[in-house]
């Protein structure tokens, strides 16, 4: 195989630094070419000239930088795959690629080739979940701390957001019918998964060509903490301040500024739109 490893070196606080040796040794029977990334947009122009090389682009980092890579390749109609090296490798662990370096080679190598959904915000591909209110405020947190808590960072950066937290009044436009709400978040989940294994939205799917819309309206902050527990289990969706939709494109906007994030990552800002791409990328996957 022809691959060429874009390589997010500061990903996960330097894990993906410490795995490359590793993943370089489990790949030295292929054609590899090796190329740390300096920035988003750098990763942009390394996955484009891959794909022009006829190379299997292998993003190695975090969802930041899987979604990134994600929207070059679908645009140029390249192959990808993934080695998970960031904090929650939630898009890995959504098509069952493992955390471990190895494994995940071996799914490079001997996996199968799968098209899979990406969503947009205004134009920015994105290929997990992109949310707005609360869910925002997390992520500013989590980009903020210092504190090596690994993945559970994520679970820190909500439990701390909480104390501070006052409603927003949302506007959700899914396909023609606002079903906004007072309250803590809106989710647009093309993957079902975020923050480390969060279930945010249970039944999202990647080969749908739909994405799940979830609302999360006002209640008691001790309320809201009994329910974010759930959302490990995805169980949190049958309490009554939980709703979900089913759109294609969505409209989002709020009564003060937010910006959007999808992938861990801030995409843009409000007003915006949120579409589906169906089958836009070409992904290697598990066999099984």
């Amino acid at each position: 195989m022809r691959l060429q490893l874009v390589v997010n070196p500061v990903a996960g606080g330097g894990r993906a630094t410490k795995i490359l040796p590793t993943v370089q040794r489990a790949l030295a029977e292929q054609d590899v070419l090796v190329t740390p990334t300096t920035s988003l947009n750098h990763a942009d122009e390394l996955a484009a000239a891959a794909v022009a090389d006829d190379r299997v682009v292998v993003a190695m980092g975090g969802d930041g930088l899987v979604g990134r890579v994600a929207g070059t390749v679908a645009d140029r109609g390249g192959l990808m795959a993934v080695v998970p090296g960031g904090r929650g490798n939630d898009f890995a662990r959504m098509v069952g690629i493992p955390r471990d370096p190895v494994e995940a080679c071996s799914v490079v190598l001997d996996g199968v080739e799968q098209r899979v959904d990406v969503g947009e915000v205004d134009g920015r591909v994105f290929v997990g979940i992109a949310s707005v209110g609360f869910d925002s405020e997390v992520q500013e947190r989590v980009l903020r701390t210092k504190v090596p808590l690994g993945q559970a960072v994520y679970l820190y950066g909500a439990l701390a957001t909480v104390r501070a937290w006052r409603p927003a009044r949302f506007s959700c436009v899914v396909e023609d019918t606002d079903v906004g709400v007072t309250g803590w978040s809106i989710v647009v989940a093309n993957s079902g998964l975020y923050g480390g294994g969060m279930r945010i939205a249970p039944n999202a799917s990647l080969t749908d060509g739909a994405l799940d819309v979830v609302t999360i309206r006002e209640c008691p902050r001790r309320h809201f903490l009994r329910v974010l527990p759930r959302v490990f289990k995805g169980s949190h969706v049958s309490d009554p301040i939980v709703a979900v939709h089913r759109a294609t494109s969505v409209k989002l906007d709020a009564d003060r500024p937010f910006r959007v994030f999808a992938d861990g990552d801030p995409i843009g800002s409000l007003p915006c739109t949120v579409s589906v791409r169906p089958a836009a990328l070409r992904l290697i996957v598990p066999r099984t």
